[in-house]
């Protein structure tokens, strides 16, 4: 069944590249837009071709700053306002998705205000991958995408042919997905209990499972400071493991990330390009792998495009 809505891919200036690799899938050209930008930082994107009636869609990680954030909705509406039929958002990487809840007294929900204000923009849909929590699709009140990054990780894992190897959760919230992991590559589970401080300071972290002579692969959905990752790699080694590594879908490498990457147990971190990688000269390139996802959001644009069905194009 075709879609007699025109197809448009346009991105926002924090995932261009990203929507380039996208449009080279599908064979597309990417969509003519600008930002124009003020002298006090304010800016305006504008789009430079008709939308008119079509299916739009709209690239855009928003890792910080709030610029990123901010420009999709801007996008959003300027598509809205041009009589787009159909808007949808392409957020590789959910920025705020930490803030699902009231972890403590008096704090906000910021994954479900970012929810709010994207619905409140024009938003028809929203195509991200491997949320913070599952649940958060629960905080949108039209469609959800929820693309996961285990596409494209399990087959590169299983074509590493490690023996002996097991899957560890880094803490107990990650437990699920190590699980699904360890069930596809038939291998032991190992989870990593820690105790925090505060954010962003790990205390003590212990490892429930049987980790001596282990080729250990630890699996999260974000790398920030790196801080849980290097302290259960290193918790990992000394508890007799024949080697580290880790996979996770967002680098986010923040702060000591880079630093404490190259200074660990770690022999190799795979990631995925939903965040663009800096081009910090601190960063460890011989330890740093990444996977792109552009294959798998170009293959579940076209289906949604197209009504067809997007469940048969995941491992998860």
């Amino acid at each position: 069944m075709h879609n007699e809505h025109k197809m448009k891919l346009f991105a926002c200036r924090g995932s261009r590249p990203f929507a380039e690799k996208i449009a080279k899938h599908l064979g597309i050209d990417l969509g003519q837009s600008d930002v124009l930008t003020f002298s006090d930082g304010e800016f305006q994107p504008s789009f430079n071709e008709s939308v008119r009636g079509a299916t739009v869609f709209i690239v855009q990680s928003t890792f910080p700053p709030v610029d990123n954030l901010f420009e999709l909705l801007l996008m959003i509406d300027a598509a809205k306002r041009a009589s787009a039929h159909t808007v949808i958002a392409v957020m590789p990487y959910f920025g705020w998705a930490r803030q699902d809840r009231k972890d403590r007294p008096r704090v906000s929900i910021g994954a479900k205000l970012v929810a709010n204000v994207l619905h409140a923009a024009g938003c028809d849909r929203v195509m991200t991958c491997d949320l913070h929590a599952d649940q958060i699709q629960g905080f949108f009140d039209f469609p959800v995408d929820h693309i996961y990054a285990s596409t494209v990780f399990l087959p590169y894992l299983r074509d590493l042919n490690i023996e002996n190897l097991a899957i560890a959760a880094p803490d107990m919230g990650g437990a699920k997905r190590a699980n699904a992991y360890a069930r596809y590559l038939q291998c032991p589970v190992i989870i990593c209990h820690k105790s925090r401080e505060k954010a962003n300071v790990v205390g003590s972290i212990t490892a429930i499972g049987d980790v001596a002579g282990k080729n250990v692969i630890i699996v999260d959905d974000m790398i920030d400071t790196a801080g849980t990752l290097t302290k259960a790699a290193n918790v990992l080694k000394e508890m007799g493991a024949a080697s580290v590594r880790a996979c996770a879908t967002h680098a986010v490498f923040s702060g000591p990330a880079y630093e404490r990457i190259a200074e660990c147990a770690l022999e190799e971190v795979i990631v995925t390009d939903t965040i663009p990688l800096s081009n910090n000269p601190e960063k460890p390139k011989d330890k740093i792998t990444v996977l792109s996802m552009t294959g798998v959001f170009a293959d579940v644009i076209d289906k949604v495009y197209n009504y067809e069905p997007i469940s048969p194009s995941f491992i998860n």
